[in-house]
């Protein structure tokens, strides 16, 4: 391990786990300061400055920090910001080899806009996004293909749902990916799971409308394809607390 590598962090916490197919599992999140991506709808505007907002540590001291917010949690989520901006990528690569020798369950939550083979071949777990329409930002298509070549059974593909658009586009990735290789949803199941986050924007109430109508259309319109998982730790603390 290289103790001189330098990371530029927002924060270390342990939490449970809000959104996605591992929600309610506890895990430290090592969230990193900087993201250059820029969704409309990001509820994390504070890690987008590379310049302010975080800190340096060495790998060690995050290392340190980790083991002492864990209780003994085994298990370490990625997060930012943008964690596979090229920026955060020697120093990520650095942290995860010591994560994986100390034995840590390790996810990262990935934008969508980038794929790293010799990250994610490490890692035990890889969320993957898919940005909709509402985010203004649009993933490559082509990296859904190399995730579900490369990583299957290893990843999920999130897409944060804001309306029947949002929704569409979902659809139709998922059909086109599909037909481009060759998979038969019956056997899409095995190479990952496809969830539907409804919006749960600053400022904003509970959106259930948001929610049944989101069930509704991928019961008429997906068969029931996609899991719909609210974002658990907006329902307990509403949308605008950090660090949960």
């Amino acid at each position: 391990m290289k103790t001189d590598v330098s990371h530029y962090m927002n924060s270390i916490y342990l939490a449970h786990e809000g959104e996605g197919v591992h929600l309610g599992k506890p895990q430290v999140f090592v969230r990193y300061q900087g993201c250059a991506i820029g969704c409309l709808n990001c509820d994390s505007i504070d890690t987008w400055a590379f310049e302010s907002g975080g800190r340096s540590m060495s790998t060690t001291g995050v290392l340190e920090r980790i083991e002492r917010a864990a209780f003994g949690v085994k298990r370490v989520s990625i997060t930012g910001g943008d964690p596979l901006h090229p920026k955060h990528r020697d120093s990520i690569l650095d942290l995860v080899k010591e994560l994986k020798r100390r034995r840590y369950f390790v996810n990262i939550e990935a934008s969508g806009m980038r794929i790293d083979h010799q990250i994610f071949d490490l890692i035990d777990f890889i969320s993957f996004d898919f940005k909709t329409p509402s985010t203004g930002v649009r993933t490559p298509l082509k990296n859904l293909e190399q995730m579900m070549t490369h990583y299957p059974g290893k990843f999920q593909i999130k897409a944060v749902i804001e309306s029947e658009h949002d929704f569409q586009a979902v659809l139709t990735a998922q059909k086109t990916v599909f037909k481009n290789l060759s998979i038969e949803e019956s056997e899409s199941f095995k190479i990952c799971d496809w969830c539907l986050t409804p919006a749960f924007n600053l400022n904003e109430s509970f959106p259930l409308e948001r929610i049944l109508n989101i069930q509704k259309w991928n019961n008429e319109q997906a068969q029931g394809f996609f899991r719909v998982i609210i974002q658990q730790h907006k329902v307990m603390h509403g949308p605008d607390k950090k660090q949960i």
